[in-house]
């Protein structure tokens, strides 16, 4: 099986799936600055029976082969509440910054999970 395959390759009309990926300016001089997020345009759903799963962000360098993993941000929290009278009902956001200190240029890939839609991704070209 051809992995490229596992991922959709177009968002619905009333919800977006593909993780965005902004390059922040520098902060530090040492480090870039990426956040990753879903549902820029259109707000996904984000409730205990549609949600976002995870969002995965990677970086290949220019000229490698095998890109490095920078991080993953799990979300949790899709309608839960802790046990009480006056509890409040949790809800994540999904949406992640990531700090990635490198001196060569190569291209960001994120990946998102929707637990009904199934995998997502998207691309940046990190210049240094």
């Amino acid at each position: 099986m051809d992995f490229n395959e596992l991922f959709q390759s177009a968002d619905w009309k009333t919800e977006k799936h593909s993780p965005v990926i902004k390059i922040k300016e520098k902060e530090d001089k040492d480090f870039v600055f990426i956040k990753v997020r879903v549902g820029e345009e259109i707000a996904h759903p984000n409730q205990t029976n549609h949600h976002i799963s995870w969002i995965s962000l990677f970086f290949l360098p220019d000229g490698e082969k095998f890109p490095l993993q920078v991080g993953k941000v799990e979300f949790t929290a899709h309608g839960e509440s802790a046990a009480g009278p006056d509890t409040s009902t949790v809800y994540t956001e999904p949406k992640g910054l990531f700090a990635l200190k490198t001196q060569k240029s190569g291209t960001l890939i994120a990946f998102s999970y929707c637990n009904i839609h199934g995998l997502w991704r998207s691309e940046e070209k990190l210049t240094v």
